[in-house]
């Protein structure tokens, strides 16, 4: 294989569907740092929610990484799933450096209307796919001690979204459990709670809560959690290790 890296910074971002996305946000930030990235997206996931499907979002992303991306299709709820993106990775940019977990189920429900379909496609995703990442990136990472990262995207909601918050709960102890597990790697862990970012899915009254719920009475913006995760990504970012950070403007 060639190893088409530039300067040997490879990032995975997973959930990158979308161009205003959150994903798409962080890989463009990542890029413009000298990251090379592979991204992946599931088109049928965006088709059967409210905001449908954004055709030609996966090339358009990836012109504008600047001739530093390489899509990756894959549907995370297949659990051979993960081995295959860290194998397409490699053999198209080189040995991932850094893991951003990006990608999601969510779809609202509660306690009593929640079906077992519906859950069980959650914690497929959300939790499953992320350790299934999680140890793929453990048994692959052959970088220089210190330079290895993980960060995951988590979410409080639990209220009327109990798969959603469940299994993104799950998410948090899989990927903060990397700090130390992870430790002889050299490789920090931390999640980010980015808290509300409009990215299409808000309704008018929801947009309105959280705006009266945000001290600077704003909503966050993928660009946000971006320069975030590109500084924990960073030399600089080193230090802060097994933490769940909350970038959500003061949210309550």
């Amino acid at each position: 294989m060639v190893d088409t890296r530039r300067d040997g910074k490879v990032a995975l971002v997973t959930g990158v569907g979308r161009t205003v996305g959150i994903g798409a946000g962080i890989a463009r930030r990542l890029a413009a740092s000298g990251w090379d990235i592979a991204f992946t997206y599931w088109s049928p996931y965006d088709e059967r929610m409210s905001w449908g499907a954004e055709p030609g979002a996966a090339d358009a992303i990836g012109e504008s990484l600047a001739g530093r991306g390489a899509a990756i299709e894959a549907d995370l709820t297949d659990a051979d799933t993960p081995a295959r993106i860290f194998d397409e990775a490699e053999r198209r940019l080189g040995n991932v450096t850094a893991l951003v977990m990006c990608h999601c189920e969510s779809v609202a429900s509660g306690l009593l209307d929640t079906t077992l379909a519906s859950f069980d496609r959650h914690f497929a995703v959300n939790a499953r796919a992320t350790w299934l990442l999680v140890r793929e990136y453990g048994r692959r990472f052959s970088g220089a001690h210190g330079t290895g990262r993980i960060i995951g995207l988590t979410s409080d909601h639990t209220v009327g979204n109990l798969p959603y918050g469940a299994s993104k709960g799950a998410l948090d102890r899989i990927v903060l459990a990397a700090a130390r597990e992870l430790a002889h790697l050299g490789v920090s862990a931390n999640v980010i709670n980015p808290g509300p970012v409009d990215t299409g899915w808000m309704s008018d009254d929801i947009r309105e809560r959280h705006l009266r719920q945000t001290p600077l009475n704003r909503l966050g913006t993928p660009k946000e959690t971006a320069h975030l995760v590109d500084f924990l990504c960073s030399p600089e970012g080193q230090w802060i290790n097994g933490q769940l950070l909350l970038s959500n403007g003061g949210f309550a």
